[in-house]
């Protein structure tokens, strides 16, 4: 993507060809950030340090967090997430992103005892929510009586937060869908960058798909605003970084 020397510049972890920046990245860009995308699966390698960068975007994948034999690239993936927190760099971890920046700062990810979450399902925000810079016009949306649907394909879930983590939404059965685990570190067990082309992708091998393509078809214009608003803030978050530089 093309880039303006005041451009903020985030590094993205890619983990596979069926999960891409896509949509999201898709808003980034014409937010004005620029976008270094990392294919680790495909040999691309990680820099040592976030220096240079505004801020790092982990995107999801099939593996599991502690995968690291054979998808060796989610050690380092877990050091920059270390990194950023302790340097107060911009980070956001999508489904396997999020469940990495939970393990790398002392959190616990395990399979979800009630199976395997995939459709479109609602956020259920916390009163935590309404104040939190990224997510908080969506938060206060749904106070409104808007809701705010998401993409939910995942079969492990963060089991126990890093201590100092912020719930910011949470299923009615209490699994996490989206947190802040640091004052500029924020993870969605979500998949914001989706619609229904990209996940049509995934549902291949999945006897449970063709229900939810259905629904995400349905919901595709709707998650389209709300995660663009989404976008646009995390890509507020890196410019304000550049700013107080």
């Amino acid at each position: 993507m093309s880039a303006g020397a005041d451009d903020p510049c985030v590094l993205v972890v890619q983990h596979e060809d069926d999960d891409p920046p896509a949509l999201f990245g898709t808003w980034l860009d014409e937010a004005g950030t620029t976008l270094d995308v990392r294919r680790c699966h495909a040999g691309d390698s990680l820099p040592d340090t976030l220096a240079g960068y505004d801020g790092l975007l982990v995107m999801g994948g099939e593996m599991g967090a502690y995968d690291d034999a054979d998808h060796p690239w989610l050690v380092p993936t877990r050091a920059l997430i270390r990194q950023a927190v302790d340097t107060g760099t911009c980070v956001l971890g999508i489904c396997l992103g999020h469940q990495l920046a939970a393990v790398a700062l002392g959190g616990t990810v395990s399979r979800n005892p009630a199976g395997q979450q995939i459709g479109v399902f609602d956020l259920g925000w916390t009163p935590a929510a309404t104040d939190d810079r990224l997510l908080g016009r969506l938060a206060a949306a749904a106070a409104e009586g808007t809701p705010t649907p998401a993409v939910h394909w995942n079969n492990d879930i963060v089991s126990v937060l890093p201590t100092g983590s912020t719930v910011l939404a949470e299923t009615p059965g209490g699994v996490v869908q989206a947190v802040r685990f640091a004052p500029r570190a924020w993870g969605l067990q979500v998949h914001p960058e989706v619609g229904r082309d990209l996940v049509a992708t995934w549902a291949q091998s999945d006897p449970s798909a063709p229900v939810a393509l259905d629904q995400i078809g349905a919901a595709e214009p709707r998650l389209r605003v709300v995660w663009r608003q989404a976008a646009h803030a995390f890509a507020s978050e890196l410019a304000a970084s550049r700013t107080s530089a």
